[in-house]
């Protein structure tokens, strides 16, 4: 089963005693969890002060450290649309600045949420800059959105994220979700968030899909207790029964 390795997220360095923040720590996080079975990372980088960034030079930082410590270990950002403060034009000035950067800078993929303004524009920038895409799927209207948008065969993965729901309402959100997307053609990972994670863990591994999992989407592990770190994570979620 793929597994991508959510590493950190928008979460704060108090909120687990082993988050990984700088590229230095981003780098051995992404070390121990492809020794853990991840076939990809997916990070937030930061900024000098701790804050999530798409500068051009941050995201060169974070990549360029995971690349020369874990080699071939594909490598995948944000950019919600939040980092940018809300505003969709300076977002995607910032992620047009990502094609200058040197090709072991600039990451493999990109996460671009179709519930955010200006979905099309950047995909294409990426696109063009040879940084592939991960469309978020959160609802069916999402996913007609990407339909219509024409851009779904040219999608790395189509991510159908359930986000903010209860663990009883994790897998029926997800299976309205990929009912709507029918044929279109990219890959399909699937993940959830808080108490949508291990129930959506679960339900990729009964479908067969690619799935997620990491201290982005949670702090906890399948039995409830605090989680070790993110390599135990990808371990519990890759010996995770289908329901």
């Amino acid at each position: 089963m793929f597994i991508k390795a959510c590493l950190n997220g928008s979460r704060s360095a108090g909120e687990h005693p082993r988050l990984p923040l700088t590229p230095a720590e981003l780098a051995a996080d992404a070390v121990a969890v492809r020794l853990a079975g991840a076939g990809a990372v997916h990070v937030h980088p930061r900024d000098a002060t701790g804050r999530e960034s798409l500068d051009a030079a941050d995201v060169g930082a974070a990549t360029t450290a995971i690349r020369a410590a874990a080699p071939g270990l594909p490598v995948g950002v944000s950019t919600g649309l939040w980092i940018a403060g809300g505003d969709a034009s300076a977002r995607l000035e910032a992620v047009t600045a990502w094609a200058a950067l040197p090709a072991g800078a600039r990451p493999d993929f990109a996460s671009v949420n179709l519930s955010e303004p200006g979905f099309g524009e950047l995909a294409r920038v990426l696109l063009e800059a040879g940084i592939g895409v991960e469309a978020g799927v959160w609802t069916p209207a999402d996913a007609a959105t990407l339909t219509a948008s024409g851009l779904a065969g040219r999608m790395t993965r189509i991510l159908v994220e359930v986000i903010d729901a209860p663990y009883e309402e994790a897998v029926p959100r997800a299976t309205a979700v990929l009912d709507r997307l029918g044929g279109s053609p990219a890959p399909r990972l699937l993940h959830g968030e808080g108490p949508a994670t291990w129930p959506l863990v679960a339900e990729a591994v009964r479908l067969g899909l690619a799935t997620r999992i990491g201290l982005e989407d949670t702090l906890l592990d399948p039995d409830g207790g605090p989680a070790a770190d993110n390599a135990d994570l990808v371990r519990r979620a890759l010996s995770a029964p289908s329901p």
